[in-house]
């Protein structure tokens, strides 16, 4: 256990450690560590170990907001057999995950990840568009009561203004999308949060007319006209353009013309962009650089392109090709290996990828075919689905007395195990 391992070392090793304002401007216009070895003195010192040991576990998992990351995890609970969230933080910070995206603004959830240290995207779910984009005072109403009441101790640091909105069937929510987006903006900015939490919107891959090859992507026709105002707003706030990128449906609504090992990030002959005279040599950095494309053609050139979604299904329907387990695991582990590189696309080698895996569990509830609910890293026992580099929070193999189950960190808190973990600690300097 990562936490006991910590405290043994303690002992040998110190680490240093080193209101309502103004409408924003921008809305007028358009809306009206180094180490040292102390010396060792159990007698003096003891309420500075004991410090030092409650630091160990109950510290943060990650560092500032500014440090590059590039992995994080969907955590979608559409399901009746999934943990706690007081456990799934658990299982987020023994898998060393330290940002996450929910499609809501659950306040167990939020409560759950208090101090925690995990960064984290909430939803303001499709449902809630119409009536946030009605006014400024209903958005400040949803600011205050799921972000800001939350602040600082949760690490709430974007909200996703609806999920893939613009090319689906819903006309209607096309439309408020974008004022629902400003007025959210607007109710950060008047409480000094517009720094702090990001507004976005994920997309799914139905905005673009066509992405073979990359350099010929471009928004859809009668996406555009609502795809470039709410591109313009993001520009002038900062914010990237999210997409939802599946390499998997991409393979299973077409196995016959696509290279499974293409799609997989496995040896392959690739393809080649004549336009932009780049190589790929996989289906996931090609659709992101023909978001890149799409986004340069309509004139914002200097945005960033994060992957919201992207996964692969462990288990699907006979008509869902390569919907397996073995592929499942193929997938995410290398495209954790891609992403730990902290790298650029071909088309974009400066701008790092990055990309949030759907999703942490199965979701036995989800409707659709059998693939949307297979695509969980993680059981609901806290044991990996199948072997992508984690851990999970039940090891095959450990000694009894060192074993501590998913279920029974849940049950009994926190409190009583950092008890027998400083118990341990302190077993383990005094042998």
């Amino acid at each position: 256990m990562p936490a006991l391992t910590s405290l043994a070392f303690l002992f040998a090793i110190v680490f240093k450690s080193s209101k309502t304002g103004p409408t924003p401007p921008l809305l007028q216009m358009e809306c009206t560590s180094s180490v040292y070895l102390p010396t060792f003195h159990m007698g003096s010192s003891f309420f500075l170990w004991l410090f030092l040991i409650f630091s160990v576990i109950f510290s943060p998992v990650s560092a500032k907001h500014s440090v590059t990351w590039t992995y994080g995890v969907n955590y979608g609970r559409i399901a009746n057999n999934l943990p706690q969230p007081e456990s799934v933080v658990t299982l987020l910070k023994a898998a060393k995950i330290n940002h996450i995206r929910i499609y809501d603004a659950d306040h167990g959830v939020l409560q759950a990840f208090k101090r925690s240290g995990i960064e984290i995207i909430i939803g303001l779910p499709n449902e809630y568009l119409k009536e946030i984009s009605i006014g400024e005072d209903r958005a400040m109403n949803w600011v205050q009561e799921n972000v800001q009441s939350f602040l600082p101790d949760t690490r709430i640091r974007g909200i996703a203004v609806g999920n893939e909105i613009l090319g689906g069937t819903t006309i209607e929510l096309w439309e408020v999308l974008l004022p629902a987006a400003k007025n959210v903006y607007s109710a950060l900015y008047r409480l000094g949060l517009q720094h702090t939490v990001e507004v976005s919107s994920p997309h799914s891959e139905a905005v673009f007319a066509n992405s073979f090859p990359p350099s010929a992507c471009i928004f859809r026709p009668d996406v555009a006209p609502f795809m470039k105002p709410l591109l313009e707003f993001f520009s002038q706030i900062g914010s990237p353009f999210y997409i939802n990128a599946y390499p998997f449906l991409a393979y299973k609504n077409d196995p016959q013309h696509i290279d499974i090992n293409y799609a997989l990030f496995k040896d392959n002959r690739g393809i080649y962009d004549a336009k932009t005279k780049l190589h790929y040599d996989n289906m996931f950095e090609a659709q992101v650089d023909a978001a890149y494309a799409a986004l340069d053609k309509a004139g914002f050139s200097k945005m960033q392109v994060i992957v919201s979604e992207t996964g692969w299904a462990s288990r699907g329907d006979p008509d869902e090709a390569g919907a397996n387990v073995k592929n499942a695991r193929t997938y995410n582990r290398n495209l954790r290996k891609l992403l730990a590189k902290k790298k650029g696309t071909p088309f974009r080698p400066k701008m790092v990828i990055k990309a949030y895996v759907f999703a942490l569990f199965n979701e036995n509830l989800k409707p659709g075919p059998t693939s949307e609910r297979n695509f969980g890293l993680f059981k609901p026992d806290g044991s990996i689905s199948y072997d992508v580099g984690f851990t999970g929070l039940v090891p095959s193999a450990a000694p009894p007395s060192i074993l501590v189950s998913f279920k029974e960190i849940a049950g009994q808190g926190w409190l009583r195990w950092s008890y027998l973990l400083v118990s341990t600690a302190w077993a383990v300097v005094l042998l």
